[in-house]
């Protein structure tokens, strides 16, 4: 929203200052768990609103929540939605997530779907949440929107060879390899063969000068990414609770041996 991202510097700023981000991949529907990810000092949320089940009331009800704690909320879009994309901004996301960039032009249709002209094709209107409901100056709510931050998702054999080319894209801010489509495009290869093609990708972003997002189970792959040199650091949140439910069901020998009969 214009004026809540006047309080604090955007993903944006921060990135161009080269901070290392960290947020949490939300596919559960909950403000709690958003509100939670604010309080444990999370700099961002994505709510995933293309597997997930998220419809735009409850998306509402996360940025609110989002608000609430100082937190950040990325939206990951359905493949070419630009008017999905339009009502999540208008909601007062600080950006989207673009599933399936393949190409530059791909690149180019998802940053012209979050920005206003001359930048890209969004439709302008000040009277939604992210413009205070019509309470900001038209110039104080473009200046603010060019702070939407524009990550492109490559999926696919031929987008990771095309990475440099994606990431080059006037407007896009970072690139976010999907490793379980990748690995079906390529016919679920061997891990090698993924983690190589994720690599190359990644040299080509960094070399663009973009910031590289990478997807982490936990906090030992978080340091990994670390060591990698990925700036956007997003934990699997459902994998995370999963992990931990296991541990809770599933206890060592050590704590059976000492369980009460």
């Amino acid at each position: 929203m214009t004026a809540a991202r006047a309080e604090r510097r955007s993903l944006k700023t921060r990135l161009a200052d080269g901070e290392r981000l960290y947020g949490a991949l939300l596919r559960l529907p909950s403000e709690t768990l958003v509100e939670m990810a604010g309080v444990a000092g999370l700099d961002y949320v994505v709510i995933d609103c293309e597997h997930g089940p998220a419809d735009m009331t409850v998306l509402q009800h996360h940025l609110t929540a989002a608000a609430a704690q100082g937190i950040d909320v990325l939206v990951r879009v359905g493949t070419s939605e630009p008017a999905l994309a339009l009502r999540c901004l208008d909601l007062g996301a600080a950006g989207l997530i673009h599933p399936h960039v393949d190409s530059a032009q791909d690149a180019r249709r998802a940053v012209a779907s979050v920005h206003y002209p001359p930048l890209g094709t969004r439709g302008f209107a000040t009277y939604s949440r992210a413009g205070r409901f019509g309470t900001v100056p038209a110039a104080d709510h473009v200046t603010a929107s060019r702070d939407a931050l524009v990550v492109a998702m490559i999926e696919t054999e031929r987008a990771c060879a095309d990475a440099g080319e994606i990431a080059s894209t006037r407007g896009v801010d970072a690139v976010l390899v999907g490793p379980a489509d990748l690995a079906a495009d390529c016919s679920f290869p061997g891990q090698d063969v993924i983690d190589g093609l994720v690599a190359t990708a990644h040299r080509a972003t960094r070399a663009a000068r973009r910031a590289v997002m990478t997807i982490v189970p936990g906090a030992e792959g978080a340091r990994a990414a670390e060591r990698a040199g990925a700036q956007l650091v997003l934990y699997n949140t459902a994998q995370v609770l999963m992990d931990t439910f296991r541990s809770l069901a599933a206890p060592g020998p050590a704590e059976r041996a000492g369980s009460p009969s």
